[in-house]
């Protein structure tokens, strides 16, 4: 049985004028020209190692845009590899405090024009993703923003000790999974994080905040107490988060996330579907990642990605 290797990277893009150009690496063994790209570490994430596998290759500090899909493709007999990519926007302030020198496994990066970089590129399996990434442009989705739905880690159970629902900690496993979130979350560079007034969900995004030196805003609208009342107003909050068309991250409960969800479709004219359930049908501490379009976020989901983080 062949083993199977998991990799992560992104198609890394700027604008410069009116043009949008692509980055290139020139790996210094193999002699070739791809996209940057590496293996998971163990613990990591495909998120975490795609961030992380960029800065290692290019010097330069991403966040990930829209999800590009994976390939798939054998080394010998084997090992068969999968390589997760995402769009990654290249912003000048990343290019002027890059620290790339050419060394022992990359000896160039290249920007090249959109236009042409399927020429460049050494394998078919790039010049696959890179139609991927051109039908985004050509369907308006290049600049995208993200909504990260997340579901509070571990809680304890409700009890004489946590009457209250909303009192409610994280376990000791609860909150190592709070800190294990931080760095996947951290790869989609969240601006803002809004939270259920509920400790359990404060605590779960706590260590994301600490880290990058956020505050957290919490919302009753998003808490359970207000959504088992029937007085949540979810819609009010996705309304703002759309209209500003920035990265955010959203804690709440298990039965309040698929209103959320509604919510998100019905503020951006996506199609309703069973999708959905698969997005919010999440385990403590799991969450889900969707794009819009920053210009035409009335175009509808671009894509979602599921994480357990079990």
């Amino acid at each position: 049985m062949a083993k199977e290797v998991l990799a992560a990277g992104a198609v890394c893009w700027r604008r410069v004028g009116e043009e949008i150009m692509v980055l290139l690496i020139h790996r210094t063994k193999q002699k070739d020209v791809s996209f940057p790209k590496g293996k998971v570490d163990p613990g990591e994430t495909m998120p975490q190692a795609g961030v992380r596998e960029v800065e290692e290759e290019t010097g330069l500090r991403v966040r990930l845009g829209a999800n590009l899909g994976r390939i798939h493709y054998s080394i010998g007999d084997q090992i068969t590899k999968t390589v997760q990519y995402w769009a990654a926007e290249v912003f000048e302030e990343a290019v002027r405090n890059s620290t790339f020198v050419p060394n022992k496994e990359i000896e160039a990066l290249e920007w090249v024009k959109l236009s042409k970089a399927h020429k460049r590129l050494s394998y078919k399996q790039d010049v696959d993703i890179l139609e991927v990434f051109k039908r985004m442009i050509e369907h308006n989705a290049l600049e995208t923003f993200s909504v990260i739905l997340l579901r509070h880690a571990k809680a304890e159970p409700r009890s004489i000790e946590f009457p209250e629902d909303r009192l409610r900690p994280l376990t000791e496993f609860g909150k190592e999974q709070a800190s294990r979130l931080t760095r996947t979350l951290e790869a989609f560079g969240p601006s803002r994080i809004l939270s259920s007034d509920a400790e359990r969900c404060m605590r779960t995004v706590s260590p994301t905040a600490k880290s990058m030196n956020k505050s957290v805003r919490a919302k009753a609208a998003l808490g359970q107490d207000a959504w088992d009342e029937g007085h949540g107003d979810v819609r009010s909050v996705i309304g703002k988060i759309v209209r500003k068309g920035k990265n955010v991250i959203i804690c709440s409960h298990r039965p309040v996330l698929p209103d959320i969800a509604r919510e998100l479709v019905l503020a951006t004219g996506s199609l309703p579907g069973d999708y959905l359930d698969d997005a919010v049908s999440l385990p403590p501490g799991g969450f889900s990642v969707f794009h819009f379009s920053k210009t035409n976020p009335s175009a509808g989901i671009i894509s979602i990605e599921t994480y357990p983080m079990r």
